[in-house]
């Protein structure tokens, strides 16, 4: 198995396997989307899973609303699959974010966090009476309960209030998206990304490392592993529509990083 770090009492491997390219968000264009939605069914994105569980990997993160990818979870974990899932929490599909918590949970989610683009938006508003009601509803269930978020000063804010156990750090500010303003990657984002997670003391999930494949998939693990704090991990979706053994070679650049 790959290093692995505790994160708020789980035993999670360094790299965590992604699963935007499971649900067709590519964070590219239409057509890719489209390219990934059709190369992952169901039986695909389990076979990912068991490849990247041969490979060293220990933990997966999905969302909880992509019909076809929330399906693969629910048949992958009943069937006894030893990844750990930690879902990224969205309330659109469900009655209240509260029941979208509480179905995840049931579900089998070992840990858990609140979209991105949710928490943005309650920053945008200082909104922090609803992460509270969202948080103190989530305690009941005894997992670990994190943000995302995709400036730093969403982070910084959300840390201030002390409310949750981890955060989840996008290298890109690509939260202009959910704000209707289209992709915007550059550069300068990954560096403030990452004195981010080095400046929150809670453990961080850093993600889009890469900037969605717009960067060498080596010189992105390196730079991560080299500006997050040493019990952090990173979050990596993998399309192997591109490269079959994507997920293995992956891994073996993360053990190369990491001195493995």
């Amino acid at each position: 198995m790959l290093p692995t770090v505790d994160f708020c009492g789980l035993t999670v491997t360094r790299l965590i396997l992604g699963a935007n390219p499971f649900g067709g968000y590519s964070h590219q264009n239409p057509q890719r989307d489209q390219e990934m939605k059709s190369y992952y069914t169901v039986e695909r994105i389990k076979e990912t899973w068991g490849r990247a569980e041969a490979a060293g990997l220990n933990t997966v993160i999905t969302n909880n609303e992509t019909p076809h990818v929330l399906q693969a979870v629910r048949e992958y974990l009943s069937a006894g699959g030893p990844l750990q899932w930690i879902a990224q929490i969205s309330g659109s599909n469900y009655p209240s974010m509260h029941k979208a918590i509480d179905t995840a949970v049931e579900i089998g989610c070992k840990a858990f966090y609140f979209h991105g683009g949710l928490t943005d938006k309650l920053f945008g508003e200082k909104d922090d009476k609803t992460l509270r009601d969202w948080v103190k509803h989530a305690r009941q269930h005894g997992v670990p309960v994190g943000v995302a978020g995709h400036a730093p000063e969403t982070h910084d804010w959300i840390d201030s209030l002390n409310l949750v156990d981890f955060h989840v750090v996008c290298f890109f500010n690509c939260g202009s998206l959910h704000s209707g303003k289209g992709h915007k990657f550059k550069l300068a984002d990954m560096a403030r990304a990452a004195e981010c997670a080095r400046r929150i003391r809670k453990p961080c999930i850093a993600y889009k490392i890469m900037g969605a494949g717009r960067i060498d998939a080596g010189m992105a693990f390196e730079y991560a592993f080299e500006n997050i704090k040493p019990t952090d991990v990173v979050n990596v979706g993998m399309h192997r529509g591109d490269k079959d053994n994507m997920v293995e070679e992956n891994v073996a650049l993360v053990k190369k990083v990491l001195g493995c």
